[in-house]
């Protein structure tokens, strides 16, 4: 165990690094806001402060527990439900997988308080019910290779034919618990069952095919919380704005997160828990892993825990009072127009410290063998969230619902999968769900509450609906660099020699080369 321990510090310090790199632009933003247009109490700009550095040490050591264990474990468990070929053991695993992972994702728990006239444990295990059964269809969906596009088109249409029957008070809060459900906790373990399932298929889409359940458990809940929407008759707002912190010295601004520190540590152990079991019956039923990498993934377990406490609680105790305190600010200003590209300028930065987008980046890049760079991913999903930022902003100031912008942009989304490359479909509509994590729910839907409060808009129909913009915009700018390089390749293909053999044996298929 000791020569784990030591054997990782080096990649602690490449991933605080990579942290740094992440959370310092938005700190940087924030203390130039604070200090020109935008100005903050002191206790606030300390918790901010404290919170930016808690983060920045949970991101840390989260990324490299999350290589170290969630990653092998779900691999090794999706490759063992493949080989055993048994679709009963298949359904009934990736069912009770998926609804004990999403029950026990703290993100889950924030949505559950704000939504109205539904109890709690009603919404969260409605919830969980549609993440289970939407994880065995995007199994299914490996298995028997359907093509992702198809699927989508018939989940949305449902999911928007239902919206039309759900009141407007609680549409929005339907459409961002699909962001919510996928988190810190279900991002990495889901996206490794992905890639373990498809290691065992031979053919040459399995690595397209690897790709794609984030997407299709993000469906789920959508359609549940519209459902429940319908039968519950929601119509009133319960939305409790963040308690702005006031401290007078360092010793109270420790005591405000150290009062926090133990919620976030029982919330995370519950998290985790779950996993652990349903590992330890899969190593002891079938795995049967040696001790030396069981050792590794228990390091990288301890790690992923002390990460993700750090990290939640520098988020909500930190920047969700510091989002919803800079949102009045700006939006108590004449120049209220300013939230929109101030909005945008975080979005594009703030992305880049969501846990979960670093597990997908990842694993993108090593599943493509470098063709799609982690670079050029997190590019994509900058512009994307950026994108929705602004337009989040726009909803605030002027009320417009946001059918109008989901409608148009997953019509465009789903319409273009047609078109783009099957494994670039797959990444969007994952990234999508990975990036609506908890960064956006403790910063950026504050930031719109507190706007929407300093413009007198209403709380439940203008400002929720962030977390919703922010897993639709990745659909649209992954894909369209997908399109972009389809053509340059294709371009690249027209001015070879047409009499080239090695060129034109390149462009055949596989199977064509075999019968040849």
């Amino acid at each position: 165990m000791d020569i784990i321990i030591k054997s990782s510090i080096p990649k602690l310090r490449e991933k605080l690094l990579e942290a740094l790199q992440a959370v310092l632009p938005i700190a940087a933003i924030m203390l130039v806001l604070c200090f020109s247009i935008a100005p903050v109490s002191p206790s606030i700009l300390l918790c901010f402060l404290l919170g930016a550095a808690m983060i920045i040490v949970g991101i840390m050591f989260f990324t490299l527990g999350a290589e170290m264990s969630m990653t092998p474990m779900g691999e090794r468990v999706g490759s063992m439900l493949t080989r055993s070929q048994n679709l009963f053991l298949i359904i009934g695993v990736g069912f009770l997988l998926g609804f004990l992972i999403t029950i026990s994702e703290p993100d889950l728990q924030v949505l559950a308080n704000q939504v109205p006239s539904i109890p709690n444990m009603t919404l969260i295990l409605s919830v969980a019910v549609g993440v289970g059964i939407f994880l065995v269809m995007a199994f299914l969906r490996m298995l028997l290779g359907i093509p992702l596009p198809r699927l989508l088109v018939i989940f949305y249409a449902a999911i928007f034919l239902l919206a039309a029957f759900v009141p407007k008070e609680f549409l929005a809060v339907a459409f961002d618990s699909g962001g919510v459900t996928t988190g810190p906790m279900t991002v990495p373990f889901i996206m490794a069952l992905g890639v373990g399932v498809s290691a065992i298929r031979s053919d040459r889409h399995a690595a397209d095919d690897s790709f794609g359940l984030v997407a299709l458990c993000s469906v789920g809940p959508i359609l549940a919380v519209l459902i429940l929407g319908i039968l519950f008759h929601a119509s009133e707002s319960s939305y409790l704005p963040p308690v702005i912190p006031e401290v007078g010295d360092s010793v109270e601004l420790w005591q405000l997160f150290s009062e926090g520190l133990p919620t976030y540590l029982h919330e995370i152990a519950t998290s985790l828990l779950p996993i652990v079991v349903m590992f330890g019956i899969f190593q002891l039923a079938a795995l049967h892993i040696d001790r030396r990498t069981l050792g590794r993934i228990g390091v990288g377990l301890v790690y992923t825990y002390i990460g993700l406490v750090l990290f939640l609680t520098g988020a909500n105790i930190g920047f969700m009072p510091a989002g919803n305190y800079l949102g009045q600010v700006l939006g108590g200003q004449s120049s209220r127009w300013l939230l929109i590209p101030i909005g945008m300028l975080i979005g594009y930065f703030i992305v880049r410290a969501e846990p979960a987008v670093y597990v997908l980046n990842k694993q993108v890049e090593e599943v493509t063998d470098g063709a799609i760079s982690a670079g050029t991913m997190g590019a994509a999903l900058s512009a994307g969230v950026a994108l929705s930022v602004g337009l989040a902003m726009v909803r605030v100031l002027t009320g417009i619902s946001i059918l109008w912008f989901l409608i148009p942009g997953y019509l465009f989304a789903i319409s273009i999968s047609f078109v783009v490359p099957k494994l670039y479909t797959a990444i969007a509509f994952d990234a999508g769900g990975v990036a609506s994590g908890p960064m956006t729910a403790t910063f950026l839907l504050p930031l719109a509450q507190g706007a929407c409060i300093a413009v007198g808009g209403n709380i439940v129909t203008d400002a929720f609906g962030v977390v919703a913009m922010v897993a639709m915009t990745p659909l649209i700018t992954v894909q369209l660099m997908g399109l972009v390089a389809q053509l340059k390749t294709r371009k690249a293909r027209s001015t070879q020699p047409l009499l080239d053999p090695a060129a034109l044996l390149a462009e055949l298929p596989d199977d064509a080369i075999i019968e040849l």
